[in-house]
């Protein structure tokens, strides 16, 4: 399938890359991965670069994002490969351009070609500073890699780094987590994303849940989430979602911090994006697209010269609409309805009327007569409080 859903004249400026493979797959992990296979990744490398061929024309990317998986796993000749590609096509020069890193790969050749090249904001997967709980995690990195790491990405150039941690791993204390908040935030990175524990099917977390190996304690994660905030906060980071903060540079208090990841919120406000790599989804002109989560008929189907699209679905601008009500109020300033009418054409204090009323007589909402948005009761339980925006 090789859907045309563009004209000509318009250029989409967000790109999302899926890389696939990782060295080991973690316990609680639910995204596509597979471990690496050393002719497998030289396939990918060349349809990967098959598919920016294919939708270049249609790009002039603002932010890019190489997810995973483990993007750094791919080595310097494959890199080289993918960063030639994107100047010759044009794609370099993106205003934000993340790169997702695993601490146990990343070397002073890998950092200073990815920085040489265009990349100006690494994503660094921590998840913990606990020895005990990274291998509890199938982590296949120590604690004293994330610190070499770091230091090896300032060394390169990067002055935009991202550090992504949990709580709620199972047997994870509250003295953990803080100390955990604590050396994270005194590396002085620009960026924290902390993400609670989901338990996903399919995942060896998940299967030692149902059998009872461990509980989940609810009142603990909601401390830790409390305490996260409060941490981040003395720290000098600014929450703007749910589950991220951001150094807030000269932003005023109205507006986004400036170490804000664009990329995100380009997805929380609705906006378009290509999605290339085994997986990848994208949204484009109304209409949402999935590549197969099959690495091998990804690169059969680009060595065939079409792109390897499972499905395009579109809803109606109704439903539409729903959801990006629902992505829009993760984000601490939620929406201002003269912003979400011209973003989706309907009237959010309108449509959605009883919906704010009910989330707002239950403490998870606040609005005022230009806007609304989740309190941070709210926003601990978002994905509860998005439901009631969702429409057939």
């Amino acid at each position: 399938m090789n859907p045309s859903i563009l004209d000509k004249t318009h250029r989409v400026g967000g790109l999302y890359v899926h890389v696939p493979f990782c060295a080991h797959k973690c316990e609680y992990c639910a995204f596509f991965s597979e471990v690496s296979n050393g002719e497998r990744m030289e396939q990918y490398v060349e349809a990967l670069v098959r598919e920016l061929e294919l939708i270049a024309h249609e790009l002039s990317p603002r932010t890019v994002f190489f997810g995973g998986g483990t993007p750094s796993i791919l080595n310097l000749r494959q890199w080289e490969k993918i960063l030639a590609a994107f100047q010759r096509l044009g794609l370099a020069g993106a205003t934000e351009w993340t790169v997702e890193c695993n601490p146990a790969t990343v070397s002073a050749d890998k950092a200073r070609l990815l920085r040489s090249g265009g990349v100006n904001r690494i994503s660094m997967g921590v998840q913990s500073l606990d020895e005990r709980l990274l291998d509890r995690l199938g982590r296949v990195h120590s604690r004293e890699m994330v610190f070499k790491s770091f230091d090896t990405l300032r060394t390169a150039g990067f002055d935009n780094v991202n550090l992504d941690l949990m709580f709620a791993i199972p047997g994870q204390t509250m003295e953990v987590w803080r100390a955990t908040l604590r050396e994270a935030t005194q590396l002085g990175s620009e960026h924290l994303s902390c993400y609670e524990v989901i338990y996903e099917e399919d995942t060896p977390l998940f299967q030692q849940l149902q059998a009872g190996e461990f509980d989940v304690d609810e009142n603990l994660a909601c401390d830790m989430y409390d305490e996260l905030i409060e941490h981040a906060t003395s720290a000098g980071f600014r929450q703007y979602e749910i589950a991220n903060f951001a150094r807030p540079g000269d932003a005023g208090e109205e507006a986004d911090p400036a170490r804000a990841c664009r990329h995100n919120i380009n997805y929380w406000r609705a906006g378009e994006y290509h999605g290339v790599g085994p997986s990848a989804t994208g949204y484009i002109g109304g209409r949402r697209t999935r590549n197969w989560s099959n690495t091998q008929l990804y690169c059969e189907q680009l060595a065939k010269g079409r792109r390897a699209i499972e499905s395009v679905d579109e809803l109606s601008p109704l439903a539409r609409a729903g959801e990006v009500a629902a992505f829009g109020l993760r984000m601490n300033r939620g929406w201002r309805f003269d912003e979400f009418r011209e973003t989706t054409g309907f009237e959010l204090a309108e449509e959605w009327r009883v919906d704010l009323a009910v989330l707002v007589d239950c403490g998870w909402g606040e609005r005022s007569d230009e806007s609304f948005r989740l309190t941070r009761a709210g926003l601990r339980f978002a994905d509860a409080a998005a439901e009631r925006f969702l429409r057939p």
